[in-house]
């Protein structure tokens, strides 16, 4: 203790931690991959294919899956609708050229 009597040095608290965002599955979605018309970027393995979802709970456009053509571990990212129209806009943009 200093100066006062009874006052103690505040304390750094650790900052809460936030718990992490869970992105939903296909399956969590009620979505059957083999079901939908995907969108190629190219023939054959390695292609990217792209696919938007439909459904009464959602509008299209509101979920947006991509997977590799030929993934043997058959992959798929699920984008929200904000997520895409940013990864398009960067895309456009050139934000990932150097990746090329």
């Amino acid at each position: 203790m200093t100066g006062q009597q009874g006052v103690q040095p505040a304390r750094d608290k650790p900052a809460p931690v936030k718990p992490a965002r869970v992105k939903p599955t296909p399956g969590d979605l009620g979505i059957d991959p083999a079901e939908l018309d995907w969108d190629r970027s190219g023939d054959g393995d390695g292609s990217i294919e792209v696919a938007f979802p439909v459904s009464s709970r959602w509008a299209r456009g509101d979920w947006v899956l991509m997977r590799v053509a030929g993934d043997p571990e058959r992959r798929i990212l699920v984008f929200d609708r904000n997520e895409w129209v940013c990864f398009i806009d960067g895309a456009r943009n050139g934000e990932f050229d150097d990746a090329c």
